[in-house]
Order: structure tokens, then sequence, then C-alpha cells
């Protein structure tokens, strides 16, 4: 079998793969003996039908058939002979075979074109640092929120406020006024105002008692829609949030003895959130500044196939809900693109630096995860015993090595960033 290779760019190439007939000739007489136990002449029992007027009558069928059942080995045969490894299906043309002459076709295909990683020096990799200076609402709103975590529902009847849930039946109604047949909606939840959809009737919600009923203008699809309902108060919900007392403290964390150490808790554990965000923007920027300074290519079959796997799962994420195919691909195809390049990009720096995780280092891994959550150790452990799941961390423990690499060649500037603005940009969106 002879094999050219040509080069068409960076991520395509092209085989002109050549079959001597030599090579051919006893597949074929085989090809010729099977094809024969399918025909049927008159005269001859099945199999037994002469060669001469069995080719006289379907030699072009049986070299079609022979094509078709031998393109996928002799193509096999090629790329491993080169030591090729195609990323997609390949498109076979020019293809020529006749009997007594030699069997040659070309296969196009496309492979993971070859990165090569820049010379870096120091400061060659411009990232940023965010330093997050955080305040006495964000742990007054920490507070907050574990005591919603541990709060009661009460029924009231003392007239509805706002964050109150309203328990309610909807009748819809037409244009002239009159109930809809079949437009009723009971055991319906409305939230009186805090951001509900509701929020600019909030007024015609607040005082509202069971049995009460009102009129109300709401939204029926994401268009802008809107239709009018007539609103009757079943029963009122109200959170009641448990007092910031020893009582609470036990709740929380029996550890905690006074209300100043829940304070420099929540504290803790809120400096420790906006570190493992500020490192978590820092090592992607760091990596994005190696895909700005590499920009590696990248086959485009590879960015489909990355997309059809993102396809799949947002589908089970819908869990059988319609989905709009070519969004949910034109949504991801950037971030494909990217994470394809740092792949390539990832591979040769584990390659030229040598980098790995032993067994010892992954070990070491699961144990600071038992370290943090030492009641589920069991679980842990057991999750950790499975083969993809320690991979995982192996994984994670060689990009924390690569990372770590990248730093020595990074300019860093530093950004302080208040919660105060953070907040406030949350607010107008």
């Amino acid at each position: 079998m002879k094999i050219e290779q040509n080069k068409v760019n960076e991520y395509t190439r092209e085989l002109s793969i050549d079959i001597s007939w030599d090579e051919l000739e006893s597949e074929f007489d085989s090809a010729i003996k099977k094809f024969s136990k399918k025909i049927k002449m008159p005269g001859f029992r099945s199999g037994r039908i002469p060669k001469d007027r069995l080719l006289k009558q379907f030699q072009s069928n049986i070299e079609t058939e022979f094509m078709e059942n031998n393109f996928q080995k002799f193509y096999l045969m090629a790329i491993q002979q080169e030591k090729m490894v195609p990323v997609n299906q390949a498109e076979i043309s020019d293809v020529h075979f006749h009997m007594n002459e030699h069997f040659s076709f070309k296969a196009k295909f496309e492979v993971e074109p070859k990165a090569t990683l820049p010379k870096l020096k120091k400061k060659s990799l411009k990232v940023q640092r965010s330093i997050y200076i955080h305040d006495e609402n964000d742990i007054e709103d920490a507070i907050t929120q574990l005591r919603k975590a541990h709060a009661t529902i009460a029924t009231v009847d003392d007239g509805a406020v706002e964050g109150d849930y309203l328990i309610c039946t909807l009748q819809k109604l037409d244009e002239s006024g009159v109930p809809i047949i079949g437009k009723k909606y009971e055991k319906q939840y409305l939230r009186v105002g805090n951001g509900s959809f509701t929020d600019d009737q909030k007024d015609k919600l607040i005082g509202l008692k069971p049995d009460d009923v009102t009129r109300l203008t709401l939204p029926v699809k994401q268009d802008g829609d809107k239709a009018d309902y007539e609103l009757t108060v079943t029963n009122i919900e109200r959170e009641i949030l448990p007092e910031v007392d020893e009582d609470f403290l036990k709740l929380v964390n029996p550890s905690l003895n006074t209300v100043d150490d829940l304070t420099a808790d929540v504290e803790k554990k809120i400096q420790s959130n906006f570190l493992d965000r500020s490192k978590t923007a820092f090592e992607r920027d760091l990596s994005d500044a190696l895909i700005d300074l590499a920009n590696p290519s990248f086959a485009p079959s590879m960015v489909e196939n990355y997309l059809t796997n993102m396809v799949e799962d947002v589908k089970k994420q819908n869990e059988g809900e319609p989905l709009d195919e070519s969004k949910v691909r034109e949504h991801y195809k950037p971030v494909a693109e990217r994470n394809l390049k740092w792949y390539s990009l990832r591979k040769l720096l584990i390659e030229s630096e040598e980098l790995s995780a032993s067994k010892d280092d992954v070990e070491v891994e699961i144990n600071k995860l038992v370290e943090r959550s030492p009641q589920s150790e069991k679980e842990i452990r057991k999750f950790y015993k499975k083969p993809s799941n320690r991979q995982r961390v192996e994984d994670d423990f060689v990009e924390k090595k690569i990372l770590d690499y990248l730093e020595q060649f990074a300019k860093v500037k530093e950004v302080e960033i208040h919660t105060k603005d953070l907040r406030k940009q949350d607010h107008e969106h």
C-alpha cells in the first residue's frame, strides 16, 4: 500500500491511498465467492456459479460492493501507518477500482493542529488580581441569610406586608371584566414586592387579608403580553426570622458562645469566599493571557464535537423541555473555542514541564476535602474510590501546577473592588 500525505492547512490532511492488484487479488476472489452465494441463477446451485458467468453479468456490482466493504479497512491501515489521529469522519474522493487494477482513493480529514508555546519571560502575561473590600452590610446580609435558613412560616390575618406570600385564587378576565371559563387557577403563590413580577402593583397587595378581592394586571408571556385577573386571598404566610440570641447560636454553630463570635465567624467566611472568588478570576485571567499570547488554532470539527456534547448536557438538564439547539450552540461557541485553545496549550505545558500528579498527591488532596468536612468522611472516600472521580482530582492538581508555573511570568495589576459597588450593580440589574 502506497500512501502520500498532503497538508491542506494547519488542521486538514489529505491522504492519497493506493493498493496494488497483487495485494487485493486474494481478497477480491473471496468477495466473488461471497457474492455468488447471494445470487440465484437458473441451472446453478447457490455458490456454485462459474466465475466467468458471474463476472460477465455482475462484475460492476462485485467491484462496487468490494470498494464499499474495504474503504474503512484501508483507511484505518493508512492512518495507523502514518500515526495520525483524525478528529472527524473522513471525506472520500477520487475513487478508482476495477478488477485486475489498483484500488485508489483520497481521504480528507481534520486533525488536532500542533500548537507551540511562546517563549515566556517575566511579566509577559498581563493579569489582574481583584482585592475585595467588604463592609458591615456584607456581614449583616450574611447573618440575615442564616436567619432565613432557620426561619419559620406563620399564617397571619393582620394584613399583608412586603415580603409576605399570598396564597390565592386567580381568575382570568376578558376585556370587559367577565371571568373566562376554564381560566381559574387555585392555590397560587404571589410574593408581595421584593422583586416579584407583581412589584409594580405592590400597593394593591399590601394590606390584603384572607377573603379580600382585588384586580391585577399580570404578565402572561415573556414577550410582554398582559391580562387582567381577579385575585381572591385564601391565606397569607409570613416568614418569621429568629432573634440572634443564644438559642440561634446553638442552631447555627454550637461552638459559638457570643454574638461577637458569630460576627467574627461570618466575617471570616466572607473573607474566605472573596479570596476564592479572586483566586478563580485570577487563574482564569492567567490562562486567558497565555491563550491571547499563543493564539493556537483548532479544527472546526473539534468545536462542533464540543458543542454537540454541550447540547446533550443542556438537554439532560432541561428534562425533555423544548430546546433551540442552534441558540445553545451559538451561546457556547466562544466557550468551546476558548477551552479547546487552553486544552492544546495545557497539554504542551504538561509535556514540556513534565507535570504530573502521583497517587500520594491525589490522596493528599482527598484528605484535605475530608478535613474540611470531617462529618462526611465516609461519603467523600467512597466517592473518590471511583476512578473517574479520582481522575478529576488528578486533573485539578495538575491544573494547579500549571497555573503556579505560569504565575512566575505574570505582570499583576491589583485592583480594589468594594462590595458596596457590587451591590449597586446588582441593584441596577
